[in-house]
């Protein structure tokens, strides 16, 4: 294991790219997150019930916050290979392998628990809520049709605009909701 600073790591993957690696520095990058995905994705097919939303919410956060360091460092493969050779973005293509290796192989087990939680409220945080259902639909948009009413509690734009000749519908929806969260202990 050798300790390598931001710029000494930079200047690896500069030289890589000059001397004609990149196709192989490419493809050794994708193998190593794959296989670090295909791990993540076998923990959490591990996971009992209770805890799957919480670990697929830091399992994403996790992958997520590491692409904001990845990609900066393989910027000059990304700039000389990947976008000019291969016509595509390293992020696009990390975020391809997570939704390919990780959320389509739990989007099934994952969206029931996600409905069954939203249904009783505080059941996990609103923050971990927001982030899954965010993140989902970063990765695939066309996942909005599993569960519209969900992802348009915290996505703007995913119901049809309200309509006047349901307003009294709208309004009965709330008083119900009013109704839920007195009845779980919370006051106006």
């Amino acid at each position: 294991f050798i300790v390598c600073s931001y710029i000494c790591f930079c200047s690896c993957v500069y030289k890589c790219v000059c001397q004609q690696h990149s196709e192989q520095m490419y493809s050794d990058l994708i193998k190593k997150i794959t296989n670090h995905l295909e791990r993540v994705s076998k923990e959490l097919q591990a996971s009992p019930p209770d805890l799957y939303i919480e670990r697929f919410n830091v399992a994403l956060g996790q992958y997520m916050g590491a692409l904001q360091s990845i990609v900066p460092l393989f910027i000059y493969m990304n700039k000389f290979y990947i976008e000019t050779k291969l016509n595509r973005d390293l992020k696009d293509d990390l975020i391809k392998l997570f939704t390919e290796h990780v959320a389509e192989k739990h989007i099934y087990n994952l969206m029931p628990l996600l409905l069954e939680a939203q249904s009783t409220p505080f059941q996990i945080t609103p923050s971990t809520m927001a982030n899954i259902v965010k993140g989902l639909y970063t990765l695939r948009p066309e996942w909005v049709q599993m569960a519209p009413a969900l992802f348009s509690k915290f996505i703007p734009n995913i119901l049809p605009p309200a309509v006047e000749s349901e307003l009294q519908e709208y309004a009965a929806q709330d008083q119900k909701l009013q109704r839920e969260l007195m009845q779980n202990g919370f006051t106006r």
